[in-house]
């Protein structure tokens, strides 16, 4: 054998976890003994302007879910990646792909009830992308009186403190996003397409300012309400190392929690 699979098993050999796409079934069979928590990555399909790659919210799911479990150290196995997620919003942009929030929740169901079936008993998902958020929460009900542990984290979100010189809109495709591709997918992030989305309040249509309302009543709005790229900030501003000081910190934050989850 040549190329580069001797090299790949000899970094699957070095990982303190596993990934269930890449075991065995007798594996598998094992691995619900040591590693008792299975961490689902989701994402989406959508644009991120033009100059990030349509894949990012899964990228940024794989990459974080990879960390935990290092961190968790045997005690979790990954599952393969949802790469679709609720991107009804990005429909106006080429490429983007949607899921129904209901055939999104029954895909994650589905998984769940598969895994649960051969003996898992906690499930913690990671998504990359805020969309599938309200869909996560109701699952979340759902789960409250049956006998598995269903916990679920966004990633952004978890780290907002440490976000800071970023536009006063922001969020979608801008720094903090930008960033944490740079880190961990550069090859697929073309730096000199990124441009400024809507970077202030006054550069919004009035559906637009009113979906940003933390309180209050909610609206939804499609991206390309916010701006003809479907960009929020300034995405030139992102580095390599403020992604890394992001996804390294969700990933500690995270694997705190899942560790103090395993020991309960």
């Amino acid at each position: 054998m040549s190329g580069r699979f001797p090299e790949e098993k000899r970094h699957q050999e070095a990982r303190s976890f596993r990934r269930l796409a890449e075991l065995t079934t007798d594996e598998a069979a094992e691995a619900v003994r040591r590693s008792p928590l299975v961490i689902i990555p989701v994402g989406a399909q959508e644009q991120h302007g033009g100059g990030m790659a349509m894949a990012t919210d899964t990228v940024r799911a794989v990459g974080v879910a990879d960390r935990v479990a290092e961190r968790l150290a045997g005690r979790a196995v990954i599952a393969p990646a949802v790469p679709y997620g609720i991107s009804p919003h990005h429909m106006a942009f080429a490429g983007t792909v949607s899921l129904s929030p209901a055939t999104f929740m029954q895909v994650v169901r589905d998984v769940i009830a598969s895994l649960h079936d051969h003996g898992w008993r906690q499930f913690l998902v990671i998504t990359g992308h805020g969309g599938n958020n309200a869909a996560l929460s109701v699952l979340a009900q759902e789960y409250v009186r049956q006998d598995l542990t269903f916990a679920w984290t966004p990633i952004t979100s978890v780290v907002s403190d440490l976000i800071v010189n970023v536009s006063e809109v922001h969020g979608h495709a801008g720094e903090a996003e930008t960033a944490q591709m740079l880190y961990l997918a550069p090859d697929l992030v073309q730096a000199d397409s990124l441009e400024p989305g809507a970077t202030t309040l006054d550069e919004l249509t009035t559906p637009a300012r009113l979906s940003r309302q933390a309180r209050g009543p909610r609206l939804s709005v499609g991206f390309d309400v916010y701006h003809k790229r479907g960009v929020l900030g300034d995405p030139r501003r992102a580095t390599a190392e403020d992604g890394r000081l992001l996804v390294e910190t969700a990933a500690d934050r995270i694997a705190a929690f899942a560790d103090e989850l395993l020991s309960a």
